[in-house]
C-alpha cells in the first residue's frame, strides 16, 4: 500500500534533477521548504568523497542516502523529495534501490526508457515517474508497466527539446528545429491517459519541462491540462544551488550564442554553455585518463571525453575545463536570487 502522494505539494513545481552535484540536498531542501518537489540527482552525488574514483558506486549509494536525509531535514516537513536516476547509468538498479532505502518520496527516471522501474522497487512506498519526450515513449511505458507490474505512473514528466542536458531527440531534429513542440507532445500524452486513469480510478498528473521560464509559461501549460512544471536551469542561478559560484556565474554571463548542442558520451545530444574545453574538443577526442564505467553507451576507446570528469570539473568551479549543461533560455538569466525569491516570482500573487 502506497501512502505517498502529490497532495503534499503546495506549489505545482518540480525542481529538475541536475548532475553532477548541481542539485543535491541544499537546493532540493530549499525547494521543498517552499512546498515544491526538490530533486537530488543520482548522477555521481558522491563525487566529493575521497575514494570516489576508486569506489564510485559505493560512494554514490552512500551519498544518495545522505543527501535525501539532509534535504528532508532542511525542508522542515514540507514538500516532497525525489531522486532523478538515469536509465543510461550502468548501476541503475543499485541507485534505484538506494532511493528506496533512503526514504525518498519519488523516483523520476529518464535518459532512456525506465521500463523495469516498477519491478525494481516492487511494493515500496515511493512514487514513480518516467521522463518522456514523445507520445510514443509514453505509450510504451504505460503498456509495459501495466503488463509487467500492474502499475501506472504516479505522475509523468514530459521534457521538450528546449531542455538542458541530455535530450530525448535526435541531434538533427534539434539542430534543424524539426522536433515536435512541447505543446504537441503534451496533447499526444494527455490523449493516452484516459483508459489508464479510468481503470485505476485516479488521475495521472503530468508535468512539462524544457524552456519553461516565466509565470506566463506555467499558466499556459496549466491551461492545457498539466498539473505543473519541472524547471532546472533557473534553479542553478540561486544562492542555494549546490554548485560552485563560478558555475552559477556562467549562467549570469551567458549569451544566446554561447549555448549549443554538444556530443555526449551518453549517446544522446545535449545542450550546454560552450566552455573552452567543449570548444577544443568539438572535433578532437580528450582521451580519458581513467574510466569508472558509469554510462552504458560510453566506450573508453571511442568516447569523445570523460563526461564524469568534465561535469566534476564544472561543478567545482573549474568551468574552463568542464561541461556546463544548460537549457535554451539560460541566456535570459541576469542575476542570482534565493529559491524563495524565484518561487515567489513564478507562483506568487
Amino acid at each position: 500500500m502506497r501512502n505517498k502522494s502529490l497532495d503534499t505539494l503546495e506549489i505545482p513545481l518540480i525542481q529538475g534533477g541536475m548532475g553532477v552535484g548541481i542539485s543535491l540536498s541544499k537546493l532540493a531542501g530549499a525547494v521543498m521548504r517552499e512546498g515544491g518537489m526538490g530533486v537530488i540527482s543520482a548522477a555521481h552525488p558522491g563525487y566529493r568523497k575521497p575514494d570516489f574514483w576508486q569506489n564510485s558506486k559505493a560512494c554514490n549509494v552512500e551519498a544518495i542516502i545522505e543527501e535525501v536525509k539532509k534535504a528532508k531535514a532542511l525542508s522542515k516537513g514540507k514538500g516532497l523529495c525525489a531522486v532523478n536516476v538515469m536509465v543510461a547509468s550502468r548501476d541503475y538498479e543499485t541507485y534505484v534501490k538506494a532511493c528506496v532505502e533512503a526514504g525518498a518520496d519519488a523516483i523520476i527516471s529518464g535518459a532512456g526508457l525506465p521500463l523495469h522501474l516498477p519491478e525494481i522497487v516492487k511494493d515500496a512506498d515511493i512514487l514513480l515517474a518516467p521522463i518522456v519526450s514523445s507520445g510514443k515513449a509514453a505509450s510504451l511505458i504505460l503498456r509495459s508497466w501495466k503488463r509487467h507490474s500492474n502499475r501506472i505512473p504516479d505522475f509523468i514528466v514530459i521534457e521538450g527539446a528546449l531542455a538542458g542536458g541530455h535530450l530525448g531527440f535526435k541531434k538533427e531534429e534539434v539542430l534543424n528545429e524539426s522536433y515536435a513542440s512541447l505543446d504537441d507532445i503534451l496533447k499526444d500524452v494527455l490523449a493516452l491517459l484516459p483508459p489508464y486513469e479510468e481503470e485505476a480510478a485516479r488521475k495521472i498528473p503530468v508535468f512539462v519541462a524544457g524552456g519553461i521560464y516565466t509565470k506566463e509559461d506555467i499558466k499556459h501549460y496549466q491551461s492545457m491540462g498539466t498539473y505543473g512544471v519541472q524547471m532546472g536551469t533557473r534553479f542553478i542561478a540561486t544562492t542555494e544551488c549546490d554548485a560552485d559560484e563560478r558555475y552559477k556565474q556562467m549562467f549570469v554571463n551567458a549569451k544566446k550564442e554561447d549555448i549549443a548542442i554538444v556530443k555526449s558520451p551518453a549517446g544522446l545530444p545535449g545542450r550546454a554553455i560552450m566552455t573552452p574545453f567543449m570548444k577544443e574538443h568539438e572535433n578532437k577526442r580528450a582521451i580519458p585518463t581513467h574510466c569508472i564505467g558509469c554510462m552504458l553507451p560510453c566506450k573508453i576507446d571511442s568516447t569523445p571525453y570523460c563526461i564524469s570528469e568534465a561535469l566534476i570539473h564544472a561543478v567545482k568551479g573549474e568551468v574552463e575545463e568542464g561541461l556546463v549543461f544548460a537549457g535554451a533560455n539560460a541566456y535570459r538569466i541576469d542575476k542570482i536570487v534565493t529559491v524563495h525569491e524565484l518561487i515567489h516570482e513564478l507562483f506568487g500573487e
